[in-house]
């Protein structure tokens, strides 16, 4: 049986994953499955997170007598090739080193395979993704209990925010909180089935951190006071149901105005007229990703939204999806166990960003 304590061995510390590997010394596989996710959904700006029914799927094979710590192996579509494959550049593997790191456990040898289907910086999570994984995986691997509100706290300090993070863990509608302390406070509230998720994906990229620095550093009162009044307003109209009302609540001042000129064709695609069955356009994150909410015509309103891009000659993907309700599942084959996050109200050490 493996303790849970750490001992010392020839002046040694040995952890918990290694007294493991000293028991078991064979190889095993665990696969966590993360969505991805939209955020700030117009007016909630670093406040609202939406998981998506597109995901990125990782492997982890503990490989006792590999000579190399990690080797990784990436495949899919929508830009999986640029993946680092050299593991102090490929973001699952530093979030699963930083979370073993502040648990206190060394990671064994172990092999990747990744599969990724989110584009990357293309406002859709791709990064909050990675980090969700690589903290699940330092878990599962270890062994170890890294409870959701902790996992949340280490995503929210490598991502920067807390909104992406917080959907890909849980799924659904999640509604973020950094408080002073840096703590991270969360819920999770039901998405109405009968809203569908229009997303349109120009072929450029938009890396987050410049399109922060695009943003001001202050904001004027009257901004501030409208993002408040229509993030509340959001959240009112999806639990009375009034989903006429989503096409005000999406109106933003603080960020979509600033970002709007970063890529040709995209201030044009946020101005898309309220056609027949849309409920709502937004940038969806960072960008450049448009966002649209619907109840239905959803290709033609897709056409609509890519048609300004495409005047500029970039070419475009439309994806028509579903919100993940899920969130991050694991599944560990050597005890053939399988898990998803579950929430309510969580709170963790973080930063916001």
């Amino acid at each position: 049986m493996v303790r849970s304590s750490i001992e010392k061995r020839s002046g040694t510390s040995v952890s918990r994953l290694e007294m493991a590997r000293a028991v078991h010394g064979r190889r095993r596989s665990v696969e966590v499955r993360v969505p991805a996710s939209t955020a700030n959904l117009g007016s909630g700006f670093d406040c609202f997170g939406l998981a998506l029914q597109l995901h990125l799927t990782v492997r982890a094979t503990v490989v006792p007598e590999a000579d190399e710590r990690c080797r990784i192996r990436s495949r899919g579509e929508d830009g999986s090739a640029l993946l680092p494959r050299t593991a102090e550049k490929n973001l699952i593997v530093r979030a699963m080193r930083f979370a073993a790191e502040r648990q206190g456990l060394t990671l064994p040898p172990m092999r990747l395979a990744v599969h990724n289907g989110i584009p990357l910086a293309s406002g859709l999570g791709s990064s909050a993704a990675a980090i969700v994984a690589g903290i699940s995986l330092c878990a599962l691997i270890s062994g170890s209990q890294i409870p959701d509100e902790t996992a949340l706290g280490y995503a929210t300090e490598l991502e920067g925010h807390a909104d992406n993070v917080a959907a890909a863990l849980h799924g659904g509608l999640v509604i973020t909180c950094v408080s002073p302390s840096g703590g991270v406070l969360a819920l999770k509230k039901p998405w109405p089935l009968e809203i569908r998720i229009v997303i349109v994906t120009p072929h450029v990229t938009v890396e987050t951190v410049h399109a922060r620095a695009v943003l001001p550093p202050a904001v004027s009162r009257a901004d501030a006071v409208h993002n408040l009044q229509r993030a509340a307003l959001f959240t009112a109209a999806l639990e009375q149901g009034r989903h006429d009302l989503l096409w005000e609540a999406m109106q933003d001042r603080l960020h979509q105005p600033h970002r709007q000129g970063l890529v040709p064709g995209l201030a044009e695609a946020l101005a898309t007229p309220r056609l027949p069955g849309l409920l709502g356009v937004s940038l969806s994150g960072a960008g450049p990703s448009v966002l649209a909410f619907a109840q239905s015509h959803l290709e033609q309103i897709g056409e609509a939204i890519a048609e300004p891009f495409r005047k500029h000659g970039i070419q475009t993907t439309v994806r028509n999806l579903a919100v993940d309700e899920h969130g991050r599942q694991t599944t560990d084959s050597s005890r053939g166990q399988a898990g998803s996050a579950e929430m309510g109200q969580v709170s963790g050490p973080g930063q916001g960003g």
